[in-house]
């Protein structure tokens, strides 16, 4: 979502390159972020090659990419809160 949102003329194959995924990979996950209404494909209309698209997160993907990206930062600093806790216990055990 992050690459979509940042880089919307990007094509499927420039999107698994960067994501270091498959061009399948890409395409399954466009498809289901379009299904669930987060993203949309839109045809560039004066473009020759009409195969090109423009991704556009919509106002409610944006807001769940927000959502997502705090949901991240939450468990992250629970996970890093966690290893400070056993750091410490470690050194008491083996730091008189």
């Amino acid at each position: 979502m992050d690459l979509v949102h940042g880089q919307p003329h990007l094509s499927q194959r420039e999107l698994a390159q960067k994501a270091d995924v498959s061009l399948g990979s890409v395409n399954y996950c466009l498809k289901a972020l379009t299904a669930k209404g987060w993203l949309k494909a839109n045809k560039f209309k004066d473009n020759p090659d009409k195969s090109v698209y423009l991704y556009l997160l919509t106002p409610e993907g944006i807001a769940q990419k927000s959502r997502l990206a705090v949901d991240f930062l939450k468990r992250k600093q629970a996970e890093f809160e966690l290893i400070r806790a056993e750091i410490e216990r470690v050194k008491r055990e083996l730091l008189p």
